[in-house]
């Protein structure tokens, strides 16, 4: 399955977003019987503002009422990032017998693509767009495009605009607490 793009200016994007989750957990959930521990695994790190996207969403799920076998790595005050994701996610799996990982991370892109919200099936690479071999990771992935991919990419996240990141991390953040909220027994996909 490709990814989805959703405009995080559009009007529909929080309807748009959860629309495409919904039905991508509904997919994913349906080739397996058991009740599977949901982990939102929030990667980034609060020292470039590009970057923040992934620990903003943990923050601010982390804030909201708790999700019965939903678990959240990676906030503001305990990021994921490069030098922990690799122990994180052997931790997760020492804790949990296969989880269902939903990955989080800012990404860069195409200058039209900034301020989408990428979201699909499938595990992401962190650290791909500043050329860092992190590894593969999650059954469900989540990006959100914070700026252009190209020269300098470390400085392009470190001058990314907050406005971006927050727009993104709204959507994201509703629309996921919702959606696994809705629809924690994944019964059937939304129909647009």
């Amino acid at each position: 399955m490709a990814s989805l793009y959703v405009d995080s200016q559009a009007k529909t994007a929080l309807f748009d977003f959860k629309y495409a989750l919904k039905n991508i957990l509904t997919e994913f959930t349906a080739q397996k019987k058991e009740k599977r521990k949901i982990i939102i695994l929030c990667i980034g790190t609060d020292k470039a503002t590009g970057d923040s996207l992934g620990p903003l969403i943990g923050y601010k799920l982390s804030r909201l009422p708790k999700i019965r076998n939903v678990e959240i790595y990676g906030t503001l005050k305990n990021p994921v990032h490069a030098v922990n994701l690799e122990q994180t996610i052997s931790d997760i799996y020492k804790l949990y017998k296969n989880p269902l990982i939903i990955a989080i991370d800012a990404s860069l892109g195409k200058m039209e693509h900034i301020g989408y919200i990428t979201v699909g099936k499938g595990s992401i690479k962190p650290g791909a767009g500043v050329k860092k071999d992190l590894g593969e990771v999650g059954d469900i992935f989540i990006t959100g495009i914070v700026n252009l991919n190209g020269f300098l990419e470390i400085s392009l996240l470190q001058s990314t605009r907050l406005s971006i990141v927050m727009d993104i991390a709204d959507i994201v953040t509703d629309g996921l607490w919702k959606c696994i909220r809705e629809n924690i027994n994944y019964s059937e996909p939304i129909k647009k």
